[in-house]
């Protein structure tokens, strides 16, 4: 990936962590269904299909989603 691939794909991260935040803040959705959100786009790189080489970002991808599912990244847990 060039540099700007990847600063482009973790400000869309940031981005997306921080409105899952203000989501959940403002109680339009509750943790329950970020988290529902985020195991949807894990299953959807988990289950893709492609060559070897897209098999492998896909799973990096589901695999880094699932890490901030348990890290609680996007929800602000006591």
């Amino acid at each position: 990936m060039t540099d700007d691939t990847t600063y482009a794909g973790m400000a869309a991260l940031s981005i997306c962590e921080a409105l899952l935040l203000a989501l959940n803040d403002a109680n339009i959705l509750p943790e329950s269904e970020i988290v529902g959100v985020l195991k949807d786009a894990a299953a959807s790189h988990a289950s893709a299909e492609g060559t070897e080489a897209e098999l492998l970002i896909h799973a990096s991808v589901a695999a880094l989603i699932n890490r901030i599912i348990a890290g609680g990244n996007s929800v602000r847990r006591p």
